[in-house]
């Protein structure tokens, strides 16, 4: 019978404590991460679905009193405030309206304010710029890895439709651009016009903070059902 032959056994090799623990570190970090995002995800789909939901009861309430006071204090009620004559709403987080683009599948509830809270869950209208189907600027921003997403996809001629308590206004794009920051023209005022410009950051696939700016600018469509301006 021959003997066994023992091979020798390798030693196994000690990891690196710290190497260790940053394997632990970062992938709780990643696991925070995405649990983090996923709930600003989940927060901001209960918003628009919480918002877009009273909108709707609001719309319901203020049409049948479109020719009363009534119509003025209804929408206060639901928790939405009317447009005023002046085109700045009273109240921060005010709900506005909503913006929808068809052709590119995107619809948004638009609230007052461009602060953090407010872009996070909604698209957001810029104060002292014009509501919806006044003369002048109405200007609205949001995020581009969200809301504005579908943004970079737009083309020139596209309809643009904004309902609001008041009725609903359609645009048409009339150009689209990419500008610096510090570059606020896309704020400038109209006179002449009713005019709505859509304003994201740029690139739209950079990772972080995007360094330029997407504006896109669209004049007011008159019709049979919204033939006038409102008056400043």
């Amino acid at each position: 019978m021959k003997p066994r032959v023992q091979w020798p056994v390798k030693p196994r090799k000690r990891t690196n404590p710290l190497l260790r623990w940053s394997r632990y570190f970062f992938f709780v970090v990643g696991i925070l991460t995405l649990g983090y995002c996923g709930f600003m995800l989940l927060d901001a789909k209960l918003f628009q679905s919480n918002q877009s939901r009273r909108f709707q009861q609001a719309v319901q309430v203020s049409q049948p009193l479109a020719s009363s006071i009534a119509l003025l204090s209804a929408p206060v009620e639901a928790g939405f405030e009317p447009e005023e004559s002046k085109g700045i709403p009273s109240r921060e987080g005010a709900a506005l309206g909503r913006i929808e683009i068809s052709r590119i599948g995107l619809s948004a509830m638009i609230m007052e304010g461009i602060d953090d809270k407010t872009l996070r869950r909604a698209v957001g209208h810029f104060p002292g710029t014009e509501l919806p189907g006044h003369q002048g600027n109405f200007v609205i921003a949001g995020h581009r890895d969200t809301f504005f997403r579908p943004l970079r996809k737009i083309r020139l001629d596209d309809e643009i439709t904004l309902t609001t308590l008041h009725g609903s206004y359609r645009y048409r794009v009339d150009s689209t651009r990419v500008t610096q920051p510090e570059d606020i023209s896309a704020l400038d005022n109209s006179d002449d016009a009713s005019m709505m410009t859509l304003v994201t950051c740029f690139p739209f696939e950079f990772v972080g903070h995007a360094p330029q700016r997407f504006v896109v600018r669209a004049h007011r469509i008159l019709d049979a059902a919204n033939p006038a301006l409102p008056q400043k």
